[in-house]
C-alpha cells in the first residue's frame, strides 16, 4: 500500500508477528530518517512492533531539504494553530492506513515525536475518538491550550520529557502542558534532564522505551 505520507517503515524480521505499532515524528526541518534513529535500540526490546517515520507533508520553509508539520515564518498564533490543523488532518488520515495496512486499532499504536512532532502527536492523539495505546513526546508542547480542551476526545496516558537548558523550546512548557493534561483528566509522567538542550539524549530515549514497555 501507498501511504499519503513518505515514510521509512522497520519492520520485524522475517516472519514475526506484528503486534504493534509506534508512530515517530520529526522536528521542525528534520525527517523520516532523523527521527527513524530512536528506532535502533528499541527494536531489540520490541520484536513484534513496526516503526513508521514519516516525513511532514510540506517541505521545510527555512530548510528545503527537511520538512515540517505546519510553517513557523510567522510570529501569528492563529495562522499557526491553522496550518497545526491540516496537518492534524493528514496525519489521521494517514494513521488510519496505517491501522488498515498493518490491521491495527488506536489500542496498539504509540505515537511519539520531537519538537513540533511532540507537538503534533499530541494534538493528534488526543484528538482521535479512541485511546491510542500511549503517547510520548521529547522537547515539545501544547501549540494552544483553549482549541485543544474543546478538542480532547481520549485520556491516552502520555510521558513528556524535556531539557531543562532548552532555548528552543523552553522547558516551561513542559509544566505548562502537565498542568493543562492533569486539569483535562489525562494521566501524564514527565522527565526534566538536567543540563539537556534540544535534543533526545540517551536517558531520555531510555526513559522512553521502558514507558512503552510497560504499555505493550
Amino acid at each position: 500500500m501507498t501511504f499519503c505520507l513518505d515514510s521509512i517503515i522497520i519492520k520485524p524480521e522475517n516472519g514475526v508477528e506484528i503486534k504493534n505499532a509506534i508512530i515517530l515524528l520529526h522536528g521542525y526541518g528534520g525527517d523520516g530518517k532523523d527521527i527513524s534513529m530512536l528506532s535502533l535500540n528499541w527494536k531489540r526490546h520490541m520484536p513484534n512492533t513496526v516503526f513508521i517515520c514519516p516525513n511532514g507533508h510540506e517541505p521545510c520553509a527555512l530548510n528545503p531539504s527537511g520538512y515540517q508539520w505546519f510553517d513557523l515564518t510567522k510570529e501569528d498564533s492563529n495562522y499557526i494553530l491553522e496550518q497545526s490543523i491540516k496537518a492534524e488532518e493528514v496525519l489521521k488520515k494517514f494513521i488510519n492506513e496505517i491501522k488498515k495496512e498493518f490491521k491495527l486499532s488506536n489500542n496498539q499504536i504509540c505515537l511519539s515525536g520531537f519538537s513540533q512532532g511532540c507537538m503534533m502527536s499530541i494534538n493528534v492523539g488526543l484528538t482521535f475518538g479512541e485511546n491510542f495505546l500511549c503517547i510520548v513526546g521529547f522537547s515539545g508542547k501544547i501549540i494552544n491550550q483553549n482549541d485543544l480542551k474543546n478538542r480532547i476526545k481520549n485520556k491516552t496516558e502520555t510521558l513528556l520529557i524535556h531539557g531543562e537548558a532548552d532555548q528552543i523550546v523552553p522547558s516551561t512548557h513542559l509544566l505548562e502542558a502537565k498542568d493543562f493534561l492533569i486539569r483535562n483528566n489525562v494521566k501524564v509522567d514527565t522527565l526534566l534532564i538536567k543540563n539537556c538542550d534540544h535534543h533526545i539524549p540517551i536517558e531520555a530515549s531510555s526513559t522512553a522505551l521502558n514507558f512503552i514497555l510497560k504499555k505493550i
